[in-house]
């Protein structure tokens, strides 16, 4: 360990996980399709404080992360401490770093902790992508103003009328998940990043499989089940797990399904992850809180790290990047690590990252290195399986990692884990996780 580079919180404060719950995961447009953002934010923490009561007056503030926020409640963090009737001085504030947002949330927390800002934190994040709002093309919005705002007369309707027309240029357009200086959609990118990087098909879809299977058995077991509370949809259906694990699959069966994002591709719906709904939570407090109210810490934040890559230039490729930073703040290297936990978006995606740390041209090109960040041992990768079985609520998915690895850690007794994270736009995002000591 380098103990030079290693990280030290101001004032010496250190903020702890303490705990942390989330809702299902299910497909978009299933079992949640009436329970928006908000209420997804609402069902995660409310579960949260019912399985780790702490005192609701000692609550400091809530950061929440969001990626399809609501047009007219766009701060979901305060919505969610309203909701749930918590003390009016328990302030909210909503982040949005694309797929990293949950992480985000969690570190900003951890930081206000370690400065003094807080003691206790709640921080997560929940997307419903169900509920995404189809938004009015511009030139209709112009035209409608007037009118919406009462500003026009009957004398004026007519002319309005005529500015709309074309009507093809004023029907709403189907929401993409597309970058907006690139206008790739980002399965397209990650096809790419399969072929620049010489990502098999099968290799994609073994590692697909291989993500049902270990979170399979994880449910089987009860680990992950622990993690998931039960949701009581607007129809009065519980829904009490995740509903996107598939413990048959497999490479036989993801083999038979057609290309996505390109004719003669190697991503299917099989090896990305898939459109969900939920909401993930976790509670901080700082070390001393913590013993005071009785709480057990689970794991230390140790350091985190967030950058940004050309989204023209493999657009998810932020991890490879990030993640070695993390573990240069925290003072590891890549062979200390216990645990290894990577958002996976794309299976291409994530064997891109994996075949970048472990390359050495990599290495001097990207990192100003003279050798490759290392391999990765696959038995401690994604050990719960991911995203693309579990599902991939955009929000809720960094809170998800934090609250897996951090349970982990505890209950094995091992040391650390690694987490990174790719996201829209061209960023990337990592955390190192430490066991708090006994």
């Amino acid at each position: 360990m380098n103990t030079q580079a290693m990280y030290q919180p101001p004032k010496g404060r250190r903020a702890v996980v303490v705990g942390g719950i989330r809702t299902p995961f299910v497909k978009a447009f299933k079992e949640f399709l009436k329970l928006d953002t908000i209420a997804l934010g609402v069902a995660a923490v409310q579960a949260l404080l019912e399985r780790t009561p702490v005192p609701r007056h000692e609550i400091d503030g809530i950061v929440w992360g969001g990626v399809i926020l609501q047009g007219l409640a766009p701060n979901t963090a305060r919505e969610i401490a309203l909701d749930l009737r918590l003390p009016a001085s328990v302030e909210g504030m909503t982040c949005t770093r694309a797929c990293a947002s949950g992480l985000q949330a969690v570190t900003l927390a951890a930081a206000a902790i370690e400065r003094g800002e807080a003691d206790i934190m709640i921080a997560g994040g929940s997307d419903s992508t169900s509920n995404a709002e189809i938004k009015l093309p511009q030139k209709a919005v112009h035209a409608l103003a007037p009118l919406a705002f009462g500003k026009a007369s009957p004398a004026d309707v007519l002319g309005i009328l005529s500015q709309l027309m074309p009507i093809t240029d004023i029907l709403p357009k189907m929401p993409k998940i597309a970058e907006r200086t690139t206008g790739q959609v980002m399965g397209e990118s990650a096809e790419e990043m399969a072929r620049r990087n010489q990502i098999s098909r099968e290799a994609q879809d073994a590692f697909a499989v291989q993500s049902h299977h270990r979170a399979a058995a994880a449910i089987s077991s009860g680990l992950l089940r622990e993690e998931v509370a039960p949701v009581q949809t607007q129809g009065g259906r519980w829904v009490h797990g995740d509903t996107l694990v598939r413990a048959e699959t497999s490479v036989d069966k993801l083999a038979k399904l057609r290309p996505v994002f390109a004719k003669k591709g190697t991503l299917t719906a099989g090896n990305s992850s898939p459109l969900t709904d939920g909401g993930a939570a976790v509670l901080l407090m700082s070390e001393e809180k913590a013993k005071a109210l009785g709480f057990t810490g689970l794991a230390r934040l140790r350091s985190w790290a967030y950058v940004g890559v050309d989204p023209a230039d493999q657009l998810l490729m932020g991890p490879a990047l990030a993640m070695p930073k993390a573990l240069e703040r925290a003072g590891y290297s890549l062979d200390q690590m216990d645990y290894v936990d990577m958002h996976e978006a794309f299976a291409a995606q994530v064997l891109s990252v994996l075949k970048m740390l472990g390359s050495k041209a990599f290495a001097e090109a990207r990192l100003g290195r003279d050798k490759a960040v290392g391999e990765v041992d696959p038995q401690k990768l994604n050990v719960y399986g991911g995203s693309i079985a579990l599902g991939h609520p955009f929000a809720a998915t960094g809170a998800r990692m934090v609250t897996t690895m951090a349970n982990e850690l505890h209950r094995t007794g091992k040391q650390t884990a690694l987490l990174g994270i790719c996201a829209a736009g061209g960023l990337g995002a990592a955390a190192v996780l430490e066991r708090c000591e006994d």
